[in-house]
């Protein structure tokens, strides 16, 4: 699905069910929380932590999710095209880190 179609549907969503879009600011704390969410359970469940029972039934796709929503809301309310800005920085991270990446021996 392209980026573009997104941020139709949570658009959409926000003038059906959000009444309006938060604040930039509002949302940007609101990733930040998303992303530290997501931050606790790679740390406990992939990293040395250990995972608390509570944490167990975290669904990491859910909260991965629930930052991609924060993410398209932050871009529709300040008019950025994902698709174009994606497809721009693919195209300048292929050219820029292709070798970089190749020859990076701690990655062989």
């Amino acid at each position: 699905m392209e980026l573009q179609k997104v941020q139709k549907i949570v658009d959409n969503w926000i003038k059906k069910h959000g009444v309006r879009y938060f604040d930039e600011l509002t949302n940007m704390a609101q990733l930040s929380e998303e992303v530290g969410e997501v931050a606790r359970i790679i740390a406990r469940r992939y990293g040395e932590q250990s995972e608390k029972e509570s944490d167990k039934t975290k669904d990491l796709g859910e909260e991965l999710a629930d930052v991609i929503f924060v993410v398209l809301c932050l871009a529709n309310q300040t008019g950025v095209d994902l698709q174009s800005a994606f497809d721009q920085k693919m195209k300048i991270k292929s050219q820029r880190d292709h070798l970089r990446h190749q020859n990076n021996s701690k990655l062989k």
